[in-house]
Formats: C-alpha cells, sequence, structure tokens
C-alpha cells in the first residue's frame, strides 16, 4: 500500500516580518547588559568572590599584602585578580608608596544586586 503525499512549497515571509512576537522584553539596554556581564564574569572566580568577601568585610582599605596571607598564591596572582575586580568597577584602589590599598565601590555590588532582584 501506498501513500502519496502532496508537498506544498514554504510559503516565504517578506523580510523583517517576524515569526512570532516576543512574549517578554528585556528591561536592560545592550550597555546595560554589557556592564552587568563584565561584572557577572569578574565574580565567576572563587578566590575573587574571596577577595570581595574580604573587602567588603573591611572597614577600610586593604593593602594587597595583607591579602596574600590569606590565600595561597603569589602576590602579581592576587593582584591579577584585583585588577579584573578593578576592570569590572567591583573594587576601587589607592596607591601608596609601593603598595595598593583595595576596596569595594560602594554601588557595585548594591546594583547587580538589584538588578538581580
Amino acid at each position: 500500500m501506498s501513500v502519496d503525499l502532496e508537498l506544498t512549497p514554504k510559503q516565504k515571509r517578506p523580510p523583517g516580518d517576524p515569526c512570532c512576537e516576543p512574549v517578554v522584553y528585556p528591561d536592560t539596554d545592550r550597555a546595560e547588559a554589557e556592564r552587568m556581564a563584565r561584572v557577572a564574569k569578574a565574580l565567576g572566580d572563587p578566590i575573587r568572590l574571596q577577595l570581595v568577601d574580604v573587602l567588603r568585610k573591611h572597614a577600610g582599605k586593604v593593602c594587597v599584602c595583607e591579602l596574600v596571607p590569606l590565600f595561597e598564591l603569589s602576590q602579581p596572582t592576587v593582584s591579577h585578580h584585583l585588577k579584573v575586580l578593578r576592570d569590572a568597577g567591583i573594587v576601587g584602589s589607592e596607591r601608596r608608596g609601593l603598595w595598593a590599598y583595595y576596596y569595594v565601590v560602594p554601588d557595585a555590588l548594591g546594583e547587580l544586586s538589584a538588578w538581580l532582584s
């Protein structure tokens, strides 16, 4: 027994005609989404999360030389992680002689928290 199937050619939609409308639209624009992605990526490393945790619990600015003994990492490696956090706008730094002192930027984590909620 054979079945005859009749195939009809697909009709093409006019250019620019969407197949369906999105259910929801993003609340964030592209620039804000890129900024939040940089923050999320910077916080995606366990060492950097621990560094932010130490810095946010400290009342003032913390010297990188005080952070090195807390981790089983060299000073250049700790400084690299801090640079990633600084480039993402999560921490700030201040030079005092040979050493850099780090602190959490007050609004950085609040902005991420507000965006996630």
